[in-house]
């Protein structure tokens, strides 16, 4: 009975292609599948952080007309105030107003956006968790739980954005060296070499005292040395690929050299770059949340992992600031660790 089934997956497998074969046995890791499966869930709700977590209604029905304020600005005249500025959804007065006789609203989920003070509550800052704030508030009575999904948010962003620049940079400087080889290589891995040993931490901190603090310059920063070690692979790779029959037989039909390079090479030296993806975006994670966590990071106002991180430290009482962000990076990390792994066991062709 074992044999035939054996026979059996022989045959399933002949008949799929590498990238199906790949597949199921990423499925088959059950980790990294369900890892996966999670990660793909938290980065589409953070796409609606202002949907999950605000201080704006997301419907109102006031004097029988209907209101959207998470998308469009209303001043407090529009509901029966006396102001034309914005109207501050958190007053007891416009509550009152959106809530007597027949008029109602639907809030998010959590009532509170990352930079939303709780001024109606009676304990000092940073507050522990309560009915009003889960998580409890920060030193400036900002709300916890906002803050930590609006900084995730960031972060998973900020990787992205790091790891499509890196890539892309690490994919055409590598190929670049392995195919032309020879005084090309040589030069450009000099220039690779004198470049990986410049001070990054020295030129964040010097760039940061320059400049404004902003994640753009940060992207900036940091992709100008994420690509080096992505290069040294797809450099190899090129090196290896670059003398096979198919790629001479191209050459001798006249292709061009970035036809070659990008129809013939370039897909078959795509597995260490998909294998590191992962690791790539959970190591952006880790920077942004350290050069956060020392103040060289995004603007103080803007919600991050680990300037929560900052204040727990600062607030060595305050165990809910710490904790809130330890669990969130350290959980973020870990499904990225699986997934992976699992991709790494899936593109191994050695496994059947």
């Amino acid at each position: 009975m074992s044999a035939l089934k054996s026979n059996s997956l022989n045959r399933l497998n002949v008949s799929l292609s590498p990238g199906q074969r790949a597949w199921l046995r990423f499925k088959s890791n059950r980790r990294g599948y369900i890892s996966l499966w999670i990660f793909s869930i938290l980065f589409v709700l953070c796409f609606f952080a202002e949907v999950l977590s605000n201080d704006k209604p997301l419907l109102v029905n006031y004097d029988d007309e209907y209101y959207f304020p998470v998308f469009k600005v209303y001043p407090e005249t529009t509901f029966g105030g006396d102001f034309e500025t914005e109207a501050d959804y958190t007053d007891s007065f416009v509550r009152e107003q959106l809530t007597r006789d027949d008029n109602w609203m639907i809030e998010p989920i959590n009532p509170y956006s990352y930079n939303t003070i709780n001024f109606n509550s009676d304990l000092p800052n940073p507050a522990p968790p309560t009915g009003q704030n889960l998580l409890g508030t920060d030193d400036r009575g900002r709300d916890v739980l906002a803050r930590v999904i609006y900084g995730f948010r960031i972060s998973v962003w900020f990787a992205l954005a790091l790891m499509v620049i890196g890539v892309t940079i690490g994919i055409a400087a590598g190929a670049i060296q392995g195919y032309f080889s020879g005084k090309t290589d040589l030069i450009m891995q000099r220039i690779i070499e004198v470049w990986s040993s410049m001070p990054e931490l020295y030129l964040l901190i010097i760039f940061a005292s320059i400049f404004q603090p902003s994640i753009w310059l940060l992207i900036i920063l940091l992709s100008l040395f994420g690509w080096m070690g992505l290069s040294d692979y797809v450099r190899a790779e090129f090196l290896r690929g670059r003398n096979l029959d198919y790629v001479r037989s191209a050459r001798a039909m006249g292709l061009s050299n970035y036809s070659i390079m990008s129809r013939h090479l370039l897909p078959n030296s795509l597995t260490p770059v998909i294998t590191f993806l992962p690791f790539r975006i959970s190591g952006a994670i880790l920077a942004l949340t350290s050069l956060d966590f020392l103040g060289l990071g995004v603007p103080p106002t803007t919600p991050s992992l680990g300037e929560l991180l900052a204040q727990g430290k600062e607030n060595i009482e305050a165990w809910w600031l710490s904790l809130s962000a330890f669990i969130v990076l350290v959980g973020t990390l870990m499904l990225l660790i699986f997934i992976g792994e699992a991709l790494r066991e899936a593109l191994d062709t050695r496994k059947v």
